[in-house]
């Protein structure tokens, strides 16, 4: 089955974007002093979990026919080192809130691909869309419960758009 462009584009963004995000959780495992062990430990799940999904991805691209995109593999390698460089001189709040922004959005891609699915007449993928989009909300509120009581989030909420009284979605982990 050919899916439309929209629905093949924003698999192949997952795919490669998982990518930069497991990068990233590593330097920003990393970064911490070791004394957060728990925080690095919490950290290094989230960077599996990227794994794990980036893994999914590709599963369900096989089953479409739907190359990667080496543009995408090339551009989001580079993003995802980059961001993992910079977690060791920026401080751990910058990292944090970027974190949650970040998996904030996440959340609505699988959401989107599960409605783009839907638009095909495809459910069996209903499943693994929404256990990824409510892993994405997890992790967003992980991240966010680092950095609630900081002096700098209402600033970057205001500027960014996202923080305590802003998310990019509309999940909410205890209807689950």
């Amino acid at each position: 089955m050919d899916l439309p462009y929209e629905l093949r584009d924003l698999l192949r963004q997952a795919y490669s974007a998982e990518r930069a995000a497991a990068f990233a959780y590593q330097g920003h495992a990393g970064s911490l002093p070791s004394r957060d062990h728990d925080d690095k430990a919490r950290i290094r799940e989230i960077e599996n979990d990227e794994w794990i999904h980036r893994a999914e991805v590709l599963s369900l691209m096989h089953e479409y026919e739907v190359s990667v995109s080496i543009w995408y593999e090339v551009k989001y390698y580079l993003i995802g080192k980059t961001i993992s460089w910079s977690c060791y001189v920026i401080g751990w709040f910058m990292p944090m809130y970027f974190a949650g922004r970040l998996e904030s959005g996440n959340v609505n891609e699988y959401y989107r691909m599960k409605d783009l699915f839907h638009t095909e007449g495809i459910t069996r993928h209903d499943d693994i869309l929404e256990e990824m989009g409510i892993k994405e909300k997890e992790h967003e509120v992980f991240f966010l419960g680092k950095i609630r009581t900081h002096a700098w989030l209402p600033f970057f909420e205001k500027v960014f758009g996202w923080g305590a009284s802003r998310s990019y979605n509309p999940i909410d982990l205890d209807e689950f």
